[in-house]
């Protein structure tokens, strides 16, 4: 696991009205701060990432399909440089993967319906000076392709 990347099991609480799912606790040991929450779609194929930040932790939750999100830790002097993590994220999945800074992440869709993730990072955007940089998904220096690997 990439130094810094926590994965936590969500608790899914069902009853016959339907079901709730606790993602993110302030007492979760990985806990830092709040920013703010929101939603990102990703389409069944299609790549969004590579990107990374230099001040935010992400906590990624896909509560509807399934994406794929994989992490690639290029930073200087970690431990883990140059892992790769994948995780497969959704309903049949009901994780939190912590994304720490300057781990470089992206999504892809997977499955016929598109993969919505929360995410609540430790900092609000900026609209004005964006906490983000961006990474081509395929001409790269990144060990990892994004194709479909059929077993």
């Amino acid at each position: 696991m990439i130094d810094g990347v926590c994965v936590k099991q969500l608790k899914v609480i069902p009853d016959e009205r339907g079901y709730l799912m606790e993602m993110l606790r302030a007492d979760d040991p990985f806990y830092q701060r709040f920013g703010q929450v929101y939603l990102t779609v990703v389409y069944p194929g299609v790549v969004k990432g590579w990107h990374y930040h230099k001040l935010q932790t992400d906590h990624f939750v896909c509560v509807n399909g399934t994406a794929k999100v994989v992490l690639y830790d290029r930073r200087e002097g970690s431990a883990t440089n140059g892992e790769v993590n994948e995780f497969f994220m959704g309903e049949r999945n009901n994780i939190l993967v912590t994304i720490p800074v300057g781990v470089l992440h992206g999504m892809k869709g997977v499955g016929t319906e598109p993969a919505m993730i929360i995410n609540v990072p430790t900092h609000t955007y900026q609209y004005d000076d964006p906490d983000e940089y961006r990474v081509d998904p395929h001409d790269n220096d990144v060990p990892y392709d994004w194709a479909a690997r059929d077993f």
